[in-house]
């Protein structure tokens, strides 16, 4: 597996470097040849933090960890993938196998949670008036109703956007791009 790893706010040694690469090597085993791991390192205030996606065929397996030391960071994330190979494990297989050939399922163990006969099912659907609004607008509405995301007409563009709350407090907007 080819383990790319960059790094925010931080200088990447090469003795970091070598044990980010070991470790996320050690998921070699769970995908075909050519697969790729992006790991990107960052400090924020008192937090060690990783991020690794990997891309598999048209969907991403993505995990991130923080702690106060990089090194248990690094530990948490590869297990964390593992746990989430292993719950995803029958989603993937079923009926999807031609889509996943990048990742060996027979080198997966079964997850001891995991319910073979799980089949997520759409249990509510809402409906709501789209009323065209500026992102800002939007945001203010997410804001008042208590929810981490808003959908919204945009009446800049006419499109359907959604605004949401990231994790560091800001937020984000989401375009849709029909190519």
């Amino acid at each position: 597996m080819k383990v790319i790893v960059s790094g925010k706010n931080i200088d990447i040694t090469e003795v970091l470097r070598d044990t980010v690469e070991a470790k996320i090597s050690k998921l070699d085993k769970y995908f075909s040849e050519g697969a790729e791991a992006q790991a990107t390192l960052s400090v924020e205030k008192y937090r060690q933090i990783i991020e690794v996606t990997i891309p598999i065929n048209g969907a991403i397996l993505r995990a991130e960890e923080s702690s106060d030391d990089m090194y248990t960071s690094i530990d948490k994330v590869v297990d964390k993938l593992i746990r989430q190979l292993r719950k995803h494990k029958v989603k993937m297989q079923k009926g999807r196998s031609q889509f996943y050939e990048t990742i060996r399922f027979e080198n997966i163990t079964q997850s001891d949670e995991e319910d073979d006969k799980y089949d997520p099912k759409i249990v509510k659907t809402k409906r709501f008036p789209i009323k065209p609004m500026s992102p800002e607008e939007a945001v203010l509405q997410m804001e008042l109703i208590g929810h981490s995301f808003f959908v919204f007409a945009n009446a800049e563009t006419d499109e359907v956007n959604v605004v949401y709350k990231r994790k560091d407090g800001n937020y984000g907007l989401i375009e849709p791009d029909f190519e």
